[in-house]
């Protein structure tokens, strides 16, 4: 039984002429993170296929997909058209950007001595989706990403990570140490210039699309106006693929360099840009690390916890590259040894 399914297949009839669909032919696309699914339904000839969205309310609110779908969409970048909106019921048709994913294709697709070739050609195309939003960001449209929402991200990793992933009670000198850690990284992240951020723009957000449209972005309803290498984290330092700081490097460079040209707000040198994109993916990463330990004790889906590793594997070089994070990277090493 499934009255949701059953709700979306009615309201695919009163469209279903306007489009040929075929609602009986309704599957599973994808389901993510959230309590959205995706379902994929076919037109009567068979040749096109249409995705349709399903966000239960009160959980979800398909609003600010529709807003910043066409926000990022007129400035440039290629999101899903948006065909027909039920906003009462949560239910949106949507062009069907396929089923490749960037990480579909680097895993599974491309022979190991291509995958750094590939990945450079892919992830070049997506840094040119994000110059085109940021180019276009204005301060009034977007919620900011503020101190108070940066922190309160942060305070995943000790509730859910530490307290019920590693099962450690800490002490008060130990949470004064991740208290100033985090005061420390809240001011790097709000000292970099302000641009509209996608928030999730990884591997498994962008698909592959045929010509001059790559890629398609998709999951950005939870858009804001923040610090301007936040994405750049997202795309290079992937929760879910990870690449050499050496390919990194010669990714970031060649976007702060057009990103220069273009004149967008970068840091003038690129070794202090690097430190801004350092500082902010930390807060990103220890962040995911309490997103995937809530994902599994809260939620029940255990497939994030695979990730864990990868995402592990940015926040330590980085504690232990600034002295000001230090402490902070004792008692994270002090963790993993016990």
């Amino acid at each position: 039984m499934d009255p949701r399914q059953d709700s979306l297949k009615q309201w695919l009839l009163t469209i279903a002429a306007d489009y040929a669909l075929k609602p009986e032919s309704l599957e599973v696309a994808s389901a993510d993170a959230s309590f959205r699914r995706y379902f994929r339904v076919q037109c009567d000839d068979q040749r096109q296929t249409f995705v349709v969205m399903d966000a239960p309310a009160p959980q979800e609110d398909v609003r600010p997909f529709v807003s910043v779908a066409r926000l990022f969409g007129s400035a440039g970048m290629t999101t899903p058209n948006i065909y027909e909106e039920n906003l009462a019921q949560g239910f949106l048709l949507l062009e069907d950007f396929g089923s490749h994913t960037y990480l579909d294709v680097l895993r599974d697709h491309t022979p190991a001595e291509q995958r750094i070739p590939t990945a450079s050609a892919l992830y070049r195309e997506a840094g040119k989706a994000l110059q085109s939003i940021q180019l276009a960001s204005r301060g009034d449209v977007l919620a900011p990403y503020d101190a108070r929402r940066l922190r309160d991200e942060m305070e995943l990793w000790p509730h859910w990570y530490i307290d019920k992933h590693k099962r450690k009670t800490l002490s008060d000198a130990q949470r004064q140490v991740i208290d100033e850690a985090f005061d420390c990284i809240v001011a790097q992240c709000l000292a970099q210039a302000q641009v509209y951020v996608h928030r999730d723009f990884h591997s498994r957000n962008l698909m592959l699309l045929a010509g001059d449209r790559n890629p398609g972005v998709l999951d950005f309803q939870d858009a804001v106006l923040g610090p301007i290498t936040y994405d750049l984290v997202s795309l290079w330092r992937d929760a879910y693929i990870a690449w050499d700081e050496e390919v990194q490097l010669d990714g970031l460079i060649r976007w702060w360099e057009a990103a220069k040209k273009m004149g967008l707000p970068v840091a003038a040198d690129f070794p202090e840009f690097w430190r801004q994109f350092e500082w902010m993916g930390l807060q990103r990463h220890l962040k995911i690390l309490g997103i995937f330990a809530r994902l599994y004790y809260r939620d029940g889906k255990d497939r994030y916890l695979a990730d864990l590793p990868v995402v592990l594997s940015y926040v330590l070089p980085v504690l232990m590259r600034y002295q000001e994070l230090g402490a902070l990277a004792d008692l994270v090493i002090e963790w993993l040894e016990s």
